[in-house]
């Protein structure tokens, strides 16, 4: 893979696993020496916690900062006054950083390549609401289920190596 990272999403309803198939992805790559940048989306309302001692960018944010930022330790959280962030603001800071892969935790209804997490048969119907799908992860067995790959969430193994292959792939078309 070259400099231009691609971008790829897994997404599904809270706690179907999304977490741990990335986890499990950024050692795969890591393991092929490829650098992954991820983006968890905050999709549970209000604003996402943070440790941090957020005082003086807040004070900043008040007294009108349009952008305010705090860093420490390798940490860097970024706070914009007027505007939520979008996903394209998001991608387009992370694309200045060297990364082979841009990994995105959520953002369903967002335009890019995703694999679904299917945890019950309710969570079916976003088989049918999303766009983009390239694979589905499940925990439960889909009978005659043929519109793409589908690979048990216990066997994220070979999911990887098809992602991989499939990331590889669509790399290669682009030259």
């Amino acid at each position: 893979m070259d400099r231009s990272p691609q971008i790829f999403q897994i997404v599904g309803f809270q706690n179907s696993g999304k977490t741990t198939v990335i986890q499990e992805f950024i050692r795969y790559c890591t393991h092929h020496n490829l650098t992954v940048g991820t983006i968890k989306h905050h999709g549970h309302g209000g604003t996402p916690s943070t440790t941090n001692d957020l005082k003086d960018t807040d004070k900043h944010r008040i007294a009108g900062s349009m952008l305010t930022a705090v860093e420490g330790n390798g940490a860097l959280l970024l706070q914009n006054r007027d505007l939520k962030w979008t996903i394209q603001d998001i991608l387009k800071i992370y694309e200045l950083l060297p990364l082979d892969l841009i990994l995105l935790e959520g953002y369903k209804y967002e335009p890019y390549p995703k694999a679904v997490i299917i945890r019950n048969k309710e969570d079916t119907k976003l088989l049918s609401k999303l766009n983009n799908i390239q694979a589905v992860l499940t925990w439960i067995p889909l009978e005659n289920f043929q519109l793409y790959p589908v690979f048990p969430i216990k066997e994220y193994k070979i999911f990887h190596e098809w992602l991989f292959e499939f990331l590889s792939n669509k790399r290669l078309d682009k030259k």
